[in-house]
């Protein structure tokens, strides 16, 4: 019998030229597969298809092991539904314009063009190191103006048909980022979310889309999709659809106040009106005794954000300021003063409340702050008699109607509809449903974007450009650090235009658009990346969407899944598609944290190469 022998670092069998030595094999099969094109993805390959996708990177920096995460599972999926027979589109892309990219380049004191080319291929390498499943020839880059180019027709479309306007806005403005924000962009403290800066309102003259035409389509739709029910719900939130009643308030002064209530039946109580501080009326109703205590209200309001102004933290101080103006009931030609407070947003609504106090809990403590009448008009049916005297909070609950003329006894919630169809009857309002959603800002003051494609005129005024004359390409010489106005402004070769409604002399639209106009339809350009004549081929564009898998992070659960539904709504409306949603199904990752235990991010410079 012989001993048994073991081996040694030293003395193993197992020579070097059988050790796996990534830096020899890797690129060894790397080229292999490239010269092999073993992920160029044909439309007419056999098998059912199976559009993958991940959301693309800003190329703001270059990829981190977030990325990393997020990506790597994906692809191990899209390769799944390949070994199992399926036709597999898995196309990567670069949202490159914006302000993420826009700030780099600042920072790191090079042109966002040749930031944003330098990083995205180092992006390229990072991501062919990872031997990702990506067919490079279908690759989308957002700054390139054969991508840009039908953001500008898209806008054209919408204009054309009412979905695009301009209008005054009260906006958020980051003085450090010298742009406006969006109001989810502003965190607690009146501070901007990607730089840290504080920020407050300005009024400012803007482009729209009109998202809030597909409200009740947004909300109903989310029923049908495969996608996580915490997303859903931030969704419906946001769209936030009301029920209840538009009536109008005669004020004294001549006009008329109109508000939304979703408790219609609790009129006869109204006993005050709030104003949000942005109303238009406040100015003209405001007496001349109250001005100056009112203007001073009002340029304090405008530096809260809404979620401090809607708090109903018992804690925080109730504040408001007589107008010194009165309006009219119209239920029982009571006359009650009107006030503006904090706690109504122009926002919501129309921005102005009849002020229920017994029945509404913010109303109630402003009422009890300011010594105003609250009136019981929903006694509960377990409580003889509710005593305004000795409330300790508003009543909501079920009951049966009070104080409240002919409807007296009638049962909640029966009254609702007896109300509405009175108030209707008698012409002194009528049935309405109202969303918290309002339409898209897409307006930017920044350079790195996609111009607008209008002209202003001195006889003609606001002129779309003709599709003849798309793209109309950035320029690439403009001076880009941030004033406050679009740099564009400065550059006069840019600014010179003709207008071609009537051939006289014409300034561009110097602002550039929102970069979520980019990411709310790039994925049905990888259907058919280099058409130079539409956005995308419909046909080619059936083969593949909507998108099977989508994957991301829950960060984007609003602003940009809520902006691509729409968009994708409007592309079906244009006669592109035949489908309402883009993405059948949505799966969210978990964020990887910076040591400081913050999201990683590379403008903030917390990330961690992988």
């Amino acid at each position: 019998m012989t001993a048994a022998t073991t081996s040694t670092p030293e003395t193993s069998t197992f020579d070097d030229a059988h050790r796996y030595d990534p830096s020899v094999i890797e690129p060894k099969w790397r080229e292999a597969w490239q010269s092999a094109a073993i992920y160029a993805v044909d439309d007419d390959a056999p098998g059912p298809k199976w559009f993958s996708l991940t959301m693309y990177p800003y190329p703001s920096g270059i990829l981190h092991v977030g990325h990393w995460y997020a990506f790597a599972v994906p692809d191990v999926f899209a390769r799944l539904q390949r070994m199992r027979g399926h036709n597999v589109l898995f196309p990567m892309g670069f949202d490159a314009f914006g302000l993420p990219a826009e700030n780099a380049a600042i920072r790191n004191n090079v042109h966002p063009a040749v930031g944003t080319d330098n990083n995205i291929a180092t992006m390229r390498g990072q991501y062919d190191l990872m031997g990702a499943m990506i067919d490079w020839s279908r690759e989308v880059v957002t700054c390139d103006p054969a991508f840009y180019h039908w953001n500008q027709w898209f806008f054209l479309q919408m204009l054309e048909r009412g979905l695009a306007y301009r209008a005054n806005g009260s906006v958020w403005w980051c003085p450090n980022d010298q742009t406006v924000l969006a109001n989810e962009q502003v965190l607690e403290g009146n501070v901007c979310e990607r730089c840290g800066a504080e920020v407050y309102k300005r009024d400012l003259e803007q482009w729209y889309f009109r998202i809030t035409d597909y409200a009740q389509e947004l909300l109903d739709e989310l029923e049908t999709l495969d996608w996580p029910e915490r997303v859903k719900t931030m969704q419906r939130n946001w769209i936030g659809r009301s029920e209840g009643a538009r009536l109008q308030f005669a004020l004294e002064i001549g006009e008329t106040l109109e508000v939304f209530t979703t408790r219609p039946d609790t009129v006869f109580g109204a006993t005050f009106m709030v104003l949000a501080p942005e109303h238009p009326l406040v100015a003209r109703l405001t007496t001349d005794e109250r001005r100056e205590e009112v203007e001073a209200y009002v340029a304090r309001s405008r530096t809260q954000s809404e979620i401090e102004r809607q708090s109903t933290d018992e804690s925080k101080p109730k504040t408001g300021v007589f107008t010194g103006a009165y309006a009219i009931n119209p239920v029982n030609d009571e006359r009650i003063p009107v006030w503006i407070a904090d706690y109504v947003l122009m926002s919501y609504g129309t921005g102005a409340i009849m002020a229920v106090p017994a029945h509404d809990e913010r109303d109630f403590q402003f009422a009890r702050a300011f010594g105003l009448p609250i009136r019981v008009v929903i006694q509960p049916d377990d409580v003889a008699d509710l005593d305004p005297a000795t409330m300790e909070d508003s009543y909501h609950g079920p009951g049966r109607m009070v104080n409240s003329g002919q409807f007296d006894g009638t049962p909640v919630p029966e009254s609702l509809p007896a109300v509405i169809a009175w108030l209707d009857e008698q012409g002194r309002g009528k049935a309405e449903v109202t969303f918290r959603l309002r339409d898209w800002l897409i307006s930017r003051q920044r350079y790195w974007g996609t111009p607008f494609p209008v002209v202003y005129c001195d006889s003609c005024g606001m002129v779309p450009l003709p599709e003849s004359d798309l793209p109309v390409i950035l320029p690439l010489d403009a001076e880009f650090t941030p004033t406050g106005q679009s740099p564009l402004v400065r550059h006069e070769a840019f600014l010179t235009a003709t207008c071609p409604a009537c051939g006289e002399p014409a300034r561009r639209e110097t602002d550039t658009m929102d970069t979520f106009v980019d990411s709310s339809w790039y994925w049905f350009r990888y259907t058919d990346p280099q058409n130079a004549t539409a956005p995308f081929d419909p046909a080619r564009a059936a083969k593949w969407t909507p998108v099977d898998l989508y994957c991301g992070g829950i960060e984007h659960a609003i602003l940009h899944l809520l902006y691509a539904r729409f968009f994708t709504k409007v592309i079906r409306d244009l006669g592109l598609i035949d489908f309402g949603e883009p993405f059948t199904r949505l799966r969210n990752q978990g964020i990887i944290l910076a040591a400081e235990g913050t999201k990683m991010s590379k403008s903030r410079g917390t990330q961690v190469g992988p």
